[in-house]
């Protein structure tokens, strides 16, 4: 049978797991077989930079700009990406058409001295490349040794098999999509651990104006899904978030409305300033411009100056 879709990704286990997944939802919604797609592995900056942190070596963009190229070429036809990734600027041509159900947005600590970070020995290594995840470590615990930890996920769990570190923090909806959730020692309260903008969240990117492609994946997006990321890429974007930037935001919906909760902090986690704003679900990209106002003006200017 003749590809009818290419899906192009990257090529780690998660991200061949999320392409497998949009996959399997366009076959069920249109009844086509697997023979009618391709799944395109394209390696990325972000994948072959490993000695240094992604905020030193050019920001999120590193994992998409390869498959954003590869889309803009016609050499794939949508891109399957985690939102958390996606910088909020994309390419001109391209566009955000689709989202699938949200995961669990919560982060996991994995832990080999202790089952949380509250009980790690005074001192203890912990592993983490997030800046958000590094300050937010600090904060509950000064006094721990936060070291970078890049690599995919099975690169990390094997660096703490390998004793680098006495426990480490990944997206709890990664390990689930894995079938790794068994290795989590503590999951993270929201309220606590804010996430990542768009954590947990599989988007697809397309071409503008790829009618085709996106009237087969609009029986696929899941609309509230969409929305609450709407409203957090609008915060990312107001406060000019990049991967220098310490930033989490979380927007949940039920029955129409959206609650927001977005957090600032600086990278030593000693200083933050919160933000929490309801309103109806459809005015999602407001809510979140409205929340980086306020949160922004709370803060004053030199505390972004100080650390982006």
């Amino acid at each position: 049978m003749q590809t009818i879709l290419r899906i192009g990704t990257r090529g780690s286990p998660l991200a061949l797991a999320q392409a497998h997944e949009t996959q399997a939802r366009l076959m069920a919604a249109h009844g086509m077989p697997a023979e009618a797609f391709e799944i395109v592995v394209i390696s990325t900056s972000g994948d072959r930079i490993q000695d240094r942190p992604l905020s030193e070596a050019g920001g999120k963009g590193l994992f998409t700009k390869e498959i954003e190229e590869a889309l803009l070429a016609s050499r794939i036809d949508i891109a399957v990406h985690s939102s958390k990734d996606m910088p909020t600027q994309l390419p001109d041509g391209l566009e955000l058409s689709a989202f699938l159900p949200r995961e669990d947005a919560r982060d996991a600590f994995i832990g080999k001295a202790a089952k949380t970070i509250a009980d790690l020995p005074h001192g203890a290594k912990v592993g983490s490349s997030s800046l958000r995840r590094q300050a937010l470590i600090r904060r509950m615990r000064p006094d721990l040794d936060v070291v970078m930890f890049r690599g995919n996920v099975q690169t990390r769990l094997r660096k703490l098999d390998e004793g680098v570190a006495a426990g480490t923090i990944l997206a709890y909806a990664g390990l689930k999509r894995l079938g790794l959730d068994h290795v989590v020692t503590d999951l993270m309260p929201l309220a606590i651990f804010p996430p990542a903008p768009g954590q947990g969240a599989i988007c697809i990117e397309t071409r503008i104006g790829d009618g085709d492609v996106e009237k087969m994946l609009a029986a696929i997006h899941d609309a509230p899904t969409g929305q609450a990321l709407a409203c957090e890429r609008a915060f990312l974007a107001a406060l000019d978030g990049s991967c220098r930037t310490p930033i989490a935001g979380y927007a949940a919906i039920e029955a129409g409305t959206l609650s927001f909760a977005g957090l600032i902090i600086s990278p030593d986690g000693t200083q933050s300033h919160t933000v929490e704003l309801q309103g109806p679900a459809q005015d999602a990209a407001r809510i979140g411009q409205e929340a980086a106002r306020t949160v922004r003006a709370k803060a004053g200017e030199k505390f972004f100056d100080g650390w982006l």
